[in-house]
């Protein structure tokens, strides 16, 4: 802890924010935002995601000279990527469709204040050359605009990724990077955290306690010990999740390591809760996403192979008509579809049949009715949402797809404003 901030001090931030713990590394992040807070100096927070970095930029901006101008949070991750640039920086009227007035976006509103993006490092490239421009000069252009507009604005941001792998594989500019990097700030995950898990797990347990007038839940000796060893790939947010169940859940009001273990799951690295169930139940939830995969994979092998089967169309089609011009019949092969020997079709003479170019066409393949993509798609995404407690950015990694693409599925299919 830096001579300038007391424990005094330390205490009094604590509480404002309802900070909870006493490990070394939380102090010192919580030091460093207290000491860079009355400088302008760009702020970038990295850490596992569910280890709470939100908190630090409201910190920052709590005890600056910009604390009674605006703040706003935005998660550059849940923007679509074809409105992130009208959201940021404004439009013009008329610039696209649907644009019927025009808008300031965050950095003109913002004006005098600070703006936490979270998730940076899911912006797109042509966005993150905008935000570069913004940190330099000040400057940024409306889209479908010309005029050049200026801000003061204080950036924090915050990301769980690897920026420096992201920065080689080309997904993040290394200026940008360093740009908002002026002052580095490493929020700890929970594993590394010692006692403030216990801490954490009596806060949460009070605090369920209390709202819905059940008895409070405490650990065994053996529980906690599990508790201090569990690695916690979802770190606080997982803590907070297992607590209020078993709050909720648990017919024992003291937790101990057979309970606990029911809840925490037995791989350490998922983040996904324990499914509690009866004894010689069976689940056929595996058995349904592995149908769901393997269905989508049929309708991609269909639909490459009707793509195949319509290009074998058109180049017939033109051996048509190139052999009505030359006035002679070439023998017509009839394909094997898997794509491997082809048949000259001949007559008994053992020259070319005269078969109607229809009949010797490969028959286009139909999808089977029951097969609907849209259905699956969406009977997949909740699957995932529910198996992820509507975390959305842990079903988009679950389902191998972006965050935006999830948005947009969830969009399509009306699931937005469900989940």
């Amino acid at each position: 802890m830096s001579p300038q901030m007391d424990s005094s001090r330390l205490q009094t931030v604590k509480s404002r924010y309802n900070i909870v713990g006493n490990c070394d590394a939380l102090n010192h992040a919580l030091d460093v935002a207290l000491q860079v807070a009355p400088t302008d100096l760009s702020v970038l927070i990295v850490g596992e995601s569910g280890v709470g970095k939100e908190i630090i930029p409201r910190v920052i901006h709590d005890n600056s000279p910009r604390r009674r101008e605006k703040y706003f949070a935005i998660n550059c991750g849940s923007i679509p990527e074809g409105t992130i640039d009208s959201e940021l920086f404004g439009h013009e009227k008329g610039s696209f469709t649907g644009a019927i007035g025009e808008s300031e976006g965050y950095f003109g509103i913002a004006n005098k204040g600070t703006i936490f993006l979270d998730e940076v490092g899911e912006l797109p490239l042509a966005t993150q050359a905008r935000l570069l421009r913004v940190l330099e000069t000040g400057e940024y252009i409306r889209v479908g605009g010309q005029k050049i507009m200026k801000t003061d604005v204080r950036i924090v941001a915050a990301t769980n990724i690897n920026m420096r792998k992201a920065i080689s594989e080309g997904r993040f500019r290394e200026d940008l990077y360093y740009r908002l990097n002026t002052i580095p700030l490493q929020m700890p995950s929970l594993r590394d955290r010692g006692e403030d898990i216990l801490m954490l797990f009596r806060l949460f347990a009070t605090q369920m306690a209390e709202k819905y007038r059940l008895p409070k839940i405490t650990l065994s000796e053996d529980a906690k010990r599990l508790m201090l060893q569990y690695k916690w790939p979802g770190n606080v947010r997982q803590l907070k999740n297992i607590t209020e169940q078993m709050s909720v859940l648990s017919e024992k009001r003291e937790i101990d390591v057979e309970t606990l273990s029911k809840y925490i799951p037995q791989d350490p690295e998922s983040t996904q809760l324990a499914v509690i169930g009866h004894a010689g139940s069976h689940s056929y939830e595996s058995e349904r996403e592995l149908l769901y995969k393997i269905l989508y994979e049929l309708r991609g092998n269909v639909s490459d192979l009707r793509r195949d089967m319509n290009s074998l169309r058109k180049q017939l089609d033109e051996a048509r008509g190139l052999n009505g011009a030359v006035g002679f019949q070439h023998p017509i092969q009839a394909v094997d579809v898997s794509g491997m020997a082809v048949t000259p079709v001949t007559g008994s003479a053992g020259m070319a049949s005269q078969v109607p170019l229809e009949e010797a066409e490969a028959e286009e393949i139909k999808e089977p009715e029951s097969l609907n993509l849209t259905d699956l798609s969406r009977q997949m995404l909740e699957k995932a949402l529910e198996r992820n407690g509507g975390n959305r950015k842990r079903a988009a990694q679950e389902l191998g797809i972006s965050d935006r693409t999830l948005y947009r599925r969830l969009k399509q299919y009306g699931l937005e404003k469900e989940k």
